[in-house]
Protein backbone atom coordinates (compact mmCIF):
# COMPACT_ATOMS: atom_id res chain seq x y z
CA UNK A 1 0.00 0.00 0.00
CA UNK A 2 2.90 2.24 1.17
CA UNK A 3 4.32 2.30 -2.88
CA UNK A 4 1.03 4.12 -3.76
CA UNK A 5 1.58 6.87 -1.64
CA UNK A 6 5.99 6.74 -2.11
CA UNK A 7 5.15 6.61 -5.78
CA UNK A 8 3.66 9.70 -5.47
CA UNK A 9 5.55 12.47 -7.92
CA UNK A 10 7.37 14.87 -5.79
CA UNK A 11 6.11 17.79 -8.65
CA UNK A 12 2.85 17.41 -6.92
CA UNK A 13 4.01 18.28 -3.62
CA UNK A 14 6.10 20.93 -3.90
CA UNK A 15 4.24 24.35 -2.88
CA UNK A 16 3.02 26.52 -5.48
CA UNK A 17 2.34 29.96 -4.27
CA UNK A 18 -0.25 32.33 -6.65
CA UNK A 19 -1.22 35.64 -5.87
CA UNK A 20 -5.18 35.92 -5.72
CA UNK A 21 -7.45 39.33 -5.26
CA UNK A 22 -9.64 38.32 -2.31
CA UNK A 23 -12.27 40.63 -0.86
CA UNK A 24 -10.94 43.47 -2.65
CA UNK A 25 -7.33 42.96 -1.73
CA UNK A 26 -3.92 41.17 -3.06
CA UNK A 27 -2.71 38.42 -1.49
CA UNK A 28 -0.36 35.38 -1.21
CA UNK A 29 -1.67 31.51 -1.25
CA UNK A 30 1.24 28.58 -0.68
CA UNK A 31 -0.58 25.22 -1.55
CA UNK A 32 0.62 22.24 -3.03
CA UNK A 33 0.71 22.28 -6.42
CA UNK A 34 -1.63 19.23 -5.93
CA UNK A 35 -4.64 21.10 -4.13
CA UNK A 36 -3.75 23.66 -6.96
CA UNK A 37 -4.54 21.14 -9.56
CA UNK A 38 -7.79 20.29 -7.38
CA UNK A 39 -8.84 24.00 -7.07
CA UNK A 40 -8.50 23.98 -11.10
CA UNK A 41 -10.56 21.51 -12.06
CA UNK A 42 -13.28 22.97 -9.28
CA UNK A 43 -13.27 26.27 -10.51
CA UNK A 44 -13.63 24.97 -14.08
CA UNK A 45 -16.55 22.84 -13.17
CA UNK A 46 -17.91 26.24 -11.90
CA UNK A 47 -17.12 27.87 -15.30
CA UNK A 48 -14.93 30.02 -13.44
CA UNK A 49 -10.95 30.78 -13.80
CA UNK A 50 -9.64 29.92 -10.55
CA UNK A 51 -8.98 33.85 -8.98
CA UNK A 52 -12.75 33.97 -9.89
CA UNK A 53 -13.48 31.06 -8.05
CA UNK A 54 -11.18 31.38 -5.28
CA UNK A 55 -13.06 35.14 -4.86
CA UNK A 56 -16.29 34.21 -4.49
CA UNK A 57 -15.72 31.22 -2.00
CA UNK A 58 -13.69 34.08 0.01
CA UNK A 59 -16.97 36.06 -0.17
CA UNK A 60 -19.30 33.31 0.59
CA UNK A 61 -17.41 32.18 3.66
CA UNK A 62 -17.44 36.02 4.90
CA UNK A 63 -20.71 35.95 4.62
CA UNK A 64 -21.49 32.49 6.41
CA UNK A 65 -19.06 33.13 9.23
CA UNK A 66 -17.96 36.79 9.18
CA UNK A 67 -14.05 35.90 9.20
CA UNK A 68 -11.65 34.05 7.28
CA UNK A 69 -9.11 32.26 9.38
CA UNK A 70 -6.81 30.06 7.71
CA UNK A 71 -7.80 30.26 4.17
CA UNK A 72 -4.73 28.09 2.67
CA UNK A 73 -5.90 25.54 5.39
CA UNK A 74 -9.76 25.74 4.71
CA UNK A 75 -8.79 25.31 0.87
CA UNK A 76 -6.74 21.46 1.34
CA UNK A 77 -10.33 20.59 3.43
CA UNK A 78 -12.42 22.03 0.84
CA UNK A 79 -10.21 20.19 -1.96
CA UNK A 80 -10.62 16.71 -0.11
CA UNK A 81 -14.31 17.63 0.85
CA UNK A 82 -14.77 18.14 -3.32
CA UNK A 83 -12.50 14.62 -3.48
CA UNK A 84 -14.97 12.75 -1.37
CA UNK A 85 -17.79 14.19 -2.97
CA UNK A 86 -16.80 13.15 -6.60
CA UNK A 87 -15.97 9.73 -5.33
CA UNK A 88 -19.74 9.31 -3.91
CA UNK A 89 -21.07 10.35 -7.02
CA UNK A 90 -19.00 8.03 -8.98
CA UNK A 91 -19.97 4.95 -6.86
CA UNK A 92 -22.23 2.35 -8.08
CA UNK A 93 -25.97 2.67 -5.84
CA UNK A 94 -25.99 0.38 -3.11
CA UNK A 95 -28.30 -2.66 -3.21
CA UNK A 96 -31.81 -1.96 -1.52
CA UNK A 97 -32.81 -4.39 0.99
CA UNK A 98 -34.63 -7.04 0.17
Amino acid sequence: MCRIYAATDPRSCEAVTRSVRLHGMVTSIRLEARFWEILDEMAAREGLTTPRFLSVLYDEILELRGEVRNFASLLRVVCTTYLAQRRREAAPPLPLPA
